[in-house]
Order: structure tokens, then C-alpha cells, then sequence
């Protein structure tokens, strides 16, 4: 056996050895000798080809590799070599590929490999870009799905009472599916899928606060967002403990204002005005007035309910003359003239009472006045009524009658002066009782006549027109088929409110942007007028300046009375001295 420094001999046909190189080995390319030995033999001599193709298949001894050894380490450089794209070589490549093929031993191997290759890349691909500074934010969508997520979830005390009771537990909760159904066959309303977000909101709410009845009220519509409306009112008791709450807060910034007062009037003691402002008209008690019900908002089903503070007359009052269209936020302030007093919270309470005051009917018998409370209430108005027991219905064709004589408001209307409930502005103070002498000098006021409106449950019959307008329109939801048809009632007077009535249901919804119609387009106020300067009189007017002659005139008047004096006393100093 020969050396491995030794070439492979071919044996001939004859028997006789050679040392001539094998024919494959010889179309195989050499590799190049190193550059060091290159230079080396530079200066031999020229061999001749016997001693050549003698040497040829001798060993490289420099590297002490042998031809096989050195084509395999060139091909293993060219398989690391690795990419200017993503900068990973064949070499590993093929190694993980194959690690991964021996230790999952997949069926078929050869008919995956392509996809084996596929995998191992993506695991090893690497961004151009940082990851840590490039934050992706959430879109809206994402944001809203995951707000409205807990509307899916179902509460412990739920599974408890399906599986332990068979009693089923009064809720205030409306069946909100079936009455927007019954909008959607007049064409009213909104999407199924918004109504069961907005049906399962109601739950959240109803589950989160003592609530004795809750109620869709509608969707004020806004240029950034829209406001969600619950008409709602708490059980008895459960109120007081957050009324007393804000009660004493209110308080405590009453008496933090009353010591800045007392502190800035010791400093300075500058003269105050005379004039006293009109006098502030209070607000309505809580379940009274157009405080009677409550209203929370939201901007989207599953975000947080937002409780509408009291609304005051002022706000009515200002909220008649001006149109602002609501932004969605409930602290954005409302720039207006006249200056609307409150933000944009405060606007949307008083448009609610507005619209609740003139939009909220019922047929004709479906509620009445409680007589053990109708005695008491013989002096004032009544505002309180109750279900009628005895209600039977009124036949669809009647509640389309065009006379709109079988719906009433069960609403208290809203005076001139903001309230439900007149209150007189001259009230006697106890100041005025102190001099009795300064009493009958005083000029009584006159007394302001009482504002009077329409009483609870008048039919809509009696509505004030619309420029020949008349303020409701009835209609059947199909015309087709009458008899499976209900009867729709649309508001001409605030677009966007209807109300349908079938055999003992009805309902009330307000969509819209809360706005009530003008036949004319709005125009705002206009500033009070100038007050009048003070009136000119010879004490204010301003005299001319005197001329020349004039002025010489006077100091010699002035001269020869001062001459006159002079011998007026010298001839009185004269008579003394005779004496």
C-alpha cells in the first residue's frame, strides 16, 4: 500500500505499474501555488515535462494538504460566504436545516424541505429597524373593541342565580332589543349591532349603580363624537348619601369664597356700585321640575357612564338663544353670546330637559293622576302620576288620527323663566324689615304676574303650529300590510324624536343633534343697547373761554371794586376815629 504523499498509480492492461496520474483526477483543477512559492522559483530553472508530470500530483507541502483536502476547504469558504441581503451564509443554513429535519424526522422529508427552508429563515429574520423606539399605537377599532370586551363578560353573581334559583329577579332593565325593533318596522333607529352594545351598556350601568328604573333615552350626535342617553332614577335612599356628598362640597368652596371675600375687604376699601344684579333664580329640587330624572352619557358602549350634573334656569334659559353643535367632549367650554353659563356637560343637561319636556308622550290613558295625591296638589300643579291598571289599549288606526287628540305629554313643560314651577324673583329680605321707618319710604315693586304653562298629561293636540306646520306628524309604519302595522309619531318642532304606540306598548327616542327647528335661519342676539350719556345741564357744561377784551374787562371791574372796598373802609376807619 502506498503513502498518502504518494499519487494513486493506474494499473495497465499489461501489468506494469506507472506513476501517470489518473484521468479524473487530471480534469480536475489544480489549486494555484501559494504566492510565497510562486516567488521562490522564480529563479530555478525550467523543468522539463518527464520531471514535472513526475511532481505534479505531489502534495502541497507548504499547507501539508492534499488536493481533496484543499477543494474541500475551498468549497466550504464559498458556502460560508455569506449574503449582502440578510447577512446569513449557506453553511449555517443548511445546518440548521438539517438539525431540524433529524430532530422533528417529518414524512416525506424531500417534499417539505422547501418549506423546512422556509421556516428556519423567517425564525432567523431580523428587522431593519429598531423595535424598541418604533412603538405602534393601537387604531380606534382595537382601542373600541378592547374597551367594549367587558360588555361580553358575564358577572359571577349571574352564573350563581342561573344555577342555584328558579325566581326570577326583577331588573330595571328595558328589553331594549324588542322596542328599537319596533322602531326599525318605521324606519326609526339604529343598527342591531349598535343596539345590543348599547343593550348590554344599560346592564353595566344597571349592575354599577341602585337604580330603580333605567331607560334608552337616545343619541345626541356630535362633530368628533356622539353621546349615549340613559334617562335613569335611583331607589329611594340610595341618592340622599350622594346628594349630602356634593352637598358638602359645595359647601366647603362657599366658605373658602366667603374668607377671600373677607380678607380682599380688609385690604382695600374701595367704594362699591350701587347697582344690584337681578336676582338669581334657584334651581328645581332633584325629582322635581325638570330635575326629575337623572341622565347618564357615554361617548360608546362600554366606556365609563358619565352622570349629568342639575341644570339650572339660567342654562334653559341661555340654551333658548343660542345653537351650538355638541363635540363629543363634556368639558369643552361653549363660547357664545349671550355667554352660555357652563360647559358643554352643562349645555347637553339643558337640551335633554328641553327636548324631554317637548317630545315625551304617551296615548291617552295610559297614565293617570293618583288620587291619594290629587288633594294635596289641588293648590299647585300636579307633576306626579302613576301607571293606569285599568289601560286596554287604543286601536292603531285611532292613534294615527289625524286630530292627535290619543297622545298627551306627561311631561312638565318649561316656563319662559326655566323652571317647571314659577317662582317669584321678589322675595321680602329680612333687611327690609329692620327701619320701619325707611320701609314706608321705599317704593314697593310691582309684582310680576305668575307664568303659567300647560299642566301634565294635556293632549299634543294643543300644540302651537309651525308656521302652518303642525308641531307632530302620525303615520303607520306600513301601509301594505295595516294590520300587523304600528303607529309612528315623528316631531316636526325638534327633528329627531319619535315615539311608537301598538295595543298597551309605547315607547319615546330622541336621534338627532339637538337642535329644535327654526323656520328662519339663526341669527344671534344682538348686543343690549348703549346706555344713555348723562343728561347736559349748566352744572356739566363746559363754558367758553373768554377773549381778550373780555378778560381786560374784568380785572378793571375787579380793580375798581377793590378801590371801592378800599375807601369804603378808610371812611369807616375815619368815623371811628371821631367817635
Amino acid at each position: 500500500m502506498s503513502s498518502p504523499e504518494v499519487s494513486a498509480e493506474v494499473q495497465q492492461p499489461d501489468g506494469v505499474a506507472t506513476n501517470e496520474p489518473n484521468p479524473q483526477e487530471a480534469t480536475e483543477v489544480a489549486p494555484s501555488p501559494p504566492a510565497a512559492e510562486i516567488l521562490n522559483n522564480k529563479s530555478s530553472k525550467p523543468t522539463s515535462p518527464s520531471v514535472a508530470s513526475a511532481r505534479s500530483p505531489v502534495p502541497n507541502m507548504a499547507l501539508n494538504v492534499t488536493p481533496k483536502e484543499q477543494e474541500f476547504t475551498n468549497a466550504k469558504s464559498y458556502l460560508l460566504t455569506a449574503s449582502t441581503n440578510s447577512n446569513i451564509n449557506l453553511y449555517d443554513h443548511l445546518s440548521r436545516v438539517l438539525t431540524k429535519v433529524l430532530d422533528e424526522r417529518p414524512v416525506n422529508v424531500v417534499d417539505v424541505f422547501e418549506d423546512i427552508s422556509k421556516n428556519v429563515k423567517k425564525s432567523k429574520f431580523s428587522p431593519d429597524f429598531d423595535t424598541i423606539l418604533n412603538k405602534v399605537d393601537k387604531t380606534t377599532e382595537v382601542a373600541l373593541a378592547e374597551s367594549q370586551k367587558s360588555l361580553f363578560e358575564r358577572n359571577q353573581d349571574e352564573g350563581e342565580h342561573e344555577g342555584g334559583g328558579e325566581d326570577e329577579v326583577e331588573t330595571p332593565l328595558p328589553n331594549l332589543p324588542e322596542l328599537m325593533n319596533y322602531f326599525e318596522q318605521g324606519g326609526v333607529g339604529i343598527s342591531r349591532e349598535e343596539t345590543i352594545r348599547i343593550f348590554l351598556a344599560l346592564k353595566q350601568l344597571v349592575d354599577n349603580y341602585p337604580l330603580q328604573t333605567c331607560r334608552f333615552w337616545g343619541k345626541i350626535l356630535g362633530t368628533e363624537k356622539n353621546y349615549i342617553v340613559a334617562e335613569v332614577e335611583y331607589r329611594e335612599g340610595e341618592e340622599e348619601e350622594e346628594e349630602e356628598e356634593e352637598h358638602d362640597g359645595d359647601e366647603d368652596m362657599e366658605k373658602d369664597e366667603e374668607e377671600g371675600e373677607g380678607e380682599e375687604h380688609e385690604e382695600d376699601d374701595t367704594p362699591k356700585p350701587d347697582f344690584k344684579p337681578p336676582p338669581v333664580i334657584p334651581k328645581e329640587d332633584n325629582h322635581t321640575g325638570a330635575n326629575k330624572k337623572l341622565f347618564f352619557v357615554c361617548n360608546e358602549p362600554g366606556k365609563a357612564w358619565t352622570k349629568l350634573p342639575p341644570v339650572t334656569p339660567a342654562q334653559i334659559v341661555c340654551a333658548r338663544q343660542i345653537k351650538k353643535f355638541f363635540t363629543g367632549r363634556l368639558d369643552a367650554p361653549i363660547i357664545s353670546y349671550p355667554p352660555f353659563p357652563g360647559n358643554e356637560i352643562n349645555y347637553l343637561r339643558a337640551q335633554i330637559a328641553r327636548i324631554s319636556a317637548g317630545t315625551q308622550i304617551s296615548p291617552l290613558g295610559f297614565y293617570q293622576f293618583d288620587e291619594e295625591e290629587e288633594e294635596e296638589e289641588e293648590e299647585g300643579a300636579r307633576d306626579t302620576f302613576i301607571e293606569n291598571p285599568d289601560y286596554e289599549g287604543i286601536p292603531v288606526k285611532d292613534l294615527v288620527d289625524p286630530s292627535l287628540a290619543n297622545w298627551v305629554h306627561h311631561a312638565q313643560h318649561i316656563l319662559p323663566q326655566g323652571r317647571c314651577s314659577w317662582f317669584n324673583p321678589i322675595q321680602p329680605q329680612e333687611d327690609d324689615f329692620e327701619d320701619e321707618e325707611d320701609e314706608e319710604e321705599r317704593e314697593e315693586p310691582d309684582e310680576p304676574e305668575p307664568e303659567v304653562g300647560p299642566p301634565v298629561l294635556t293632549p299634543i293636540s294643543e300644540d302651537v303650529e309651525i308656521e302652518s306646520t303642525p308641531p307632530w306628524t302620525a303615520r303607520l309604519s306600513s301601509t301594505l300590510v295595516p294590520q300587523y302595522a304600528i303607529a309612528m309619531m315623528q316631531s316636526n318642532l325638534w327633528p329627531g324624536a319619535y315615539a311608537f304606540g301598538t295595543e298597551k306598548k309605547f315607547e319615546n327616542v330622541y336621534i338627532g343633534s339637538g337642535h329644535k327647528y327654526l323656520p328662519d335661519n339663526y341669527s344671534p342676539p344682538p348686543p343690549p343697547p348703549v346706555e344713555e350719556e348723562f343728561p347736559s345741564g349748566p352744572e356739566i357744561t363746559e363754558a367758553e373761554d373768554p377773549t381778550p377784551e373780555e378778560e381786560a374787562a374784568l380785572r378793571a371791574a375787579q380793580r375798581e371794586a377793590m378801590e371801592a372796598a378800599e375807601d369804603l373802609e378808610d371812611v369807616e376807619e375815619d368815623d371811628d376815629d371821631d367817635e
